[in-house]
């Protein structure tokens, strides 16, 4: 007789338990993705009796901030990192001296929520909700896939005469963002163009082979409704951002883009005839804006100057969150005109007041004194400078996220120049705070998070 003893299997050693499904790591970053894909839903107030709308892609991101402090107080999810926390945060020390010192700190409230959404607690949680490369690459594919739409909408309104007023003809791509928001395509389809070609130039790994060829011809493609927007800043914003993601790919890889890239234009421009009599004249008043500037040009220098003169009364805060407007008279000069003209699209003639400089950096001068622009610029600058560095070490250790780094520095550097030309304002503002998250993640991260493909 034979005695047979069984045993239950062991357990399976944590390391053997099964992973959890892919929806279980990535539905903290749907609400992020929602506000990308959202950000053109209009919400001008049209048929609410004029009342504001809260943009959908701000309620989406005001979710995603809700959803990461679930995580942080629920899930206890490990914190920023120090150096995260400082640089993160060192721009709402700025906020709140302005906010403080206001000659009206009510008035000044709503200025300092909506810096501190955009460019403090929105970067925060794209870089806490963001797990792995894959993530990030889900959020820039998201922004490429709007710009796509974007883009294609704007061209549509250029072929059909049904876009935003321009040198009296209705031929203006802004998508449908409107008349009333000239920057918002041409900013998102500047995000997605620099995007677009970080993936042309190294290839994500994992990628489908039907998908690999299209990064090139999307990001080639995307210059059009580019081209169409006749937004000044924004072609230079681009333009450098371009530069910087062929620059990090080494000397040789970037030879062959620039090569590719000027015999890209020259097709564009000469073989399809992308390159109108207009969009020449608009290229050309770039390098005339000192000698015979347009009104627009005119207004916009007037206003730097003004910027200027409310930072020399008060030095140190500003005049205070949202004290632009209000200060603006007293220190402009009379060749200011009343507005900018807005028409097309969809809407009637108006006149747009100008309540800003158009420029980030002399707004924040203006309002939140050297101590707000020391503040948001310095952690503007760690960003770049930190995601340049690990950029550098992720191409000499072959890491496998090379393609996020190209994209974050891409567009951490179109988001420094464009500053230099427009300032925060309209429904694609969220997408700053999302950018600046996006490259708080590649510089700030730990490093298995940004190295895993």
């Amino acid at each position: 007789m034979t005695l047979t003893v069984t045993t239950a299997p062991a357990p399976p050693a944590a390391s053997e338990e099964a992973a959890p499904p892919w929806w279980h790591r990535r539905w903290p970053l749907l609400p992020l993705i929602a506000a990308v894909l959202l950000v053109g839903v209009p919400s001008d107030g049209a048929g609410t009796g004029g009342a504001f709308v809260v943009p959908a892609a701000d309620l989406l991101s005001g979710a995603a901030v809700l959803v990461c402090a679930g995580h942080l107080v629920f899930l206890r999810r490990r914190p920023l990192t120090p150096a995260a926390a400082v640089v993160l945060g060192l721009p709402a020390v700025g906020l709140a001296v302005a906010a403080v010192t206001a000659a009206d700190p009510v008035a000044a409230l709503p200025g300092f929520v909506r810096y501190l959404q955009v460019f403090v607690l929105v970067p925060a949680a794209v870089l806490l909700l963001v797990r792995d490369a894959r993530g990030f690459r889900a959020v820039t594919g998201a922004l490429v896939l709007t710009a796509a739409v974007q883009g294609v909408t704007g061209v549509h309104q250029y072929v059909t005469g049904s876009g935003a007023s321009y040198m009296g003809q209705d031929v203006r791509a802004v998508g449908t963002f409107g008349p009333g928001d000239v920057m918002g395509m041409a900013t998102v389809v500047g995000y997605g163009l620099v995007a677009a070609t970080a993936f042309a130039l190294r290839t994500p790994a994992g990628t489908p082979r039907r998908l690999k060829p299209w990064a090139a011809p999307v990001a080639a493609l995307l210059a059009v409704p580019l081209a169409l927007s006749f937004s000044r800043g924004a072609w230079i914003a681009t333009a450098a951002g371009v530069l910087a993601v062929i620059a990090s790919t080494g000397l040789r890889q970037a030879v062959r883009a620039l090569a590719v890239l000027g015999a890209a234009g020259v097709v564009l421009v000469g073989g399809f005839g992308v390159g109108s009599e207009m969009i020449s004249q608009r290229l050309t008043s770039i390098t005339q804006v000192t000698s015979t500037p347009d009104r627009s040009v005119n207004d916009r220098y007037t206003m730097w100057a003004a910027a200027a003169g409310m930072w020399r009364e008060r030095p140190a805060t500003g005049v205070g969150l949202k004290g632009f407007p209000a200060h603006r008279d007293g220190h402009a000069s009379i060749g200011l005109s009343a507005g900018s003209d807005t028409a097309g699209a969809g809407q009637e003639f108006r006149k747009q007041p100008l309540l800003s400089p158009h420029n980030m950096y002399l707004l924040v001068l203006s309002e939140q004194g050297l101590i707000g622009l020391t503040a948001l610029v310095g952690s503007w600058a760690a960003l770049l400078v930190g995601g340049v560095r690990r950029l550098l070490l992720a191409r000499a250790r072959g890491a496998a996220a090379v393609d996020c780094g190209l994209a974050a520095v891409g567009l951490m550097a179109w988001q420094t120049v464009d500053f230099l030309y427009a300032d925060i304002g309209g429904p694609s503002t969220v997408l700053t705070g999302i950018v600046l998250g996006l490259a708080a993640w590649w510089a700030l991260a730990e490093p298995e998070r940004t190295t895993v493909a």
